[in-house]
C-alpha cells in the first residue's frame, strides 16, 4: 500500500527563535519513505538534527522573526495491514522486564499513576492478565470518554480527563496508559499520521493522531482507545512517556499558530506513475492532490506548544 503524508504549518514569531521540531517519520519508518521533498523551512535555519532518548528524531532550527514555514510532503510503503491481534500475548512479570521498559511504568507529565493506582486495581484487578487486561482497560476507556475537537485542553491529565469525562485522543491515550501502568503493564505514547484507510470517511479536517503501545510478551503492541479497534496505516512520528516527549513544535519565544494544514491519503501505485511524469507544483508532482485540508488543530493541543 502507497500513503501520501505530510503537513504544511506556519508560526509567527516576534524575534529569532530557537525550536525544536518533532516533525519526521519515526527512524523505525525511514526505510518505508519511498519519496519526499524532505523538512522544507523558509525564514529559519535548520541547525542539525538528532536522535532523543526514545528514538525520535528531532530537528534544531532558529526561526524567524516573521512567519516560519515548515512543509513536508512525502510518499509512504505501508504493508496495509491492520494493527496486530494478538489475544495470547501475556504480561511480562515486573523483575523479568528489560531496563529500558522500565521506565514506561512510571508515572509521568499527563499520567498519574499514583492518583489512578487503587481505582485501576479495582476495576481490572480480577481481569485475566495479559491482552484480555489491556482490551478491557481500551474497552472502558473508550466508553468513559465522549470525543470531540472542542473539548481539546492542553492541560488535561489523565486523571483530570477521567473526572471531566472527555477529550480528543491525546487525552484517550493518556487514560488507558495510566491504567496500564497501575497494573504494571509497561505503556508508550505514540503519535504520528492515521488517515480514514479502511474505514468510513471522516468529515472533519485531517490531523495527526495520538494512540498507545503495551508490552506484552517480549514486543510492543499497538492499542488505540478512541477507535477501539485495528487500524490500517498508521506511520508514526514518535514516541515517549506521554505527550510532553513528543511535542512536535517546541518554540523558546513568543509564537503564534498561523497555518496548520495535514494530509494523509492512500494513493494508487498507477496513480503515482502517471501524475509523476506532469510538472505540477511539489505537494501534488507525485500524487495529483488537490491539496490538502485546512485542519483546526483537534490533536488536543496547539501545535508550538513545548508542553
Amino acid at each position: 500500500m502507497l500513503i501520501h503524508i505530510g503537513f504544511d504549518i506556519s508560526i509567527g514569531c516576534l524575534q529569532e527563535t530557537p525550536m525544536l521540531l518533532m516533525l519526521s517519520v519515526h527512524p523505525s519508518r525511514e526505510q518505508d519513505v519511498l519519496s519526499s521533498t524532505a523538512l522544507r523551512i523558509t525564514s529559519g535555519t535548520l541547525c542539525s538534527n538528532y536522535i532523543d532518548g526514545f528514538g525520535n528524531r528531532v530537528h534544531r532550527v532558529i526561526g524567524g522573526p516573521g512567519e516560519v514555514q515548515f512543509f513536508y510532503d512525502a510518499l509512504v510503503s505501508d504493508s496495509g495491514q491492520p494493527d496486530t491481534v494478538a489475544c495470547d500475548a501475556r504480561e511480562t512479570p515486573v523483575g523479568a522486564l528489560p531496563d529500558d521498559i522500565l521506565v514506561y511504568l512510571l508515572g509521568s507529565r499527563y499520567c498519574e499513576t499514583d492518583r489512578m493506582s487503587e481505582m485501576a486495581w479495582g476495576l481490572f484487578g480480577n481481569v485475566a492478565p495479559g491482552w484480555n487486561r489491556v482490551q478491557a482497560i481500551c474497552d472502558y476507556v473508550h466508553n468513559h470518554l465522549a470525543f470531540g475537537y472542542p473539548f481539546a485542553r492542553a492541560t488535561r491529565s489523565a486523571f483530570e480527563g477521567h473526572q471531566e469525562r472527555q477529550g480528543v485522543c491525546r487525552d484517550f491515550a493518556h487514560l488507558a496508559i495510566t491504567l496500564c501502568r497501575c497494573l504494571n503493564i509497561p505503556a508508550r505514547y505514540c503519535t504520528g499520521f492515521l488517515g480514514d484507510i479502511g474505514v468510513p470517511k471522516d468529515p472533519a479536517p485531517m490531523d495527526f493522531s495520538a494512540w498507545f503501545e503495551v508490552w506484552l510478551d517480549g514486543k510492543w503492541y499497538t492499542f488505540d482507545a478512541r477507535h477501539n479497534h485495528p487500524r490500517i496505516g498508521r506511520i508514526v512520528m514518535g514516541y515517549g512517556r506521554d505527550a510532553t516527549d513528543v511535542a512536535m513544535i517546541s518554540t523558546f519565544g513568543q509564537h503564534t499558530l498561523a497555518k496548520f494544514q495535514v494530509w494523509t491519503d492512500e494513493v494508487e501505485a498507477s496513480s503515482v506513475a502517471n501524475d509523476s511524469s506532469q510538472q505540477q507544483s511539489p505537494q501534488s508532482q507525485l500524487f495529483g492532490a488537490t491539496g490538502p485540508q485546512v485542519h483546526a488543530n483537534g490533536y488536543g493541543k496547539p501545535i508550538s506548544m513545548m508542553t
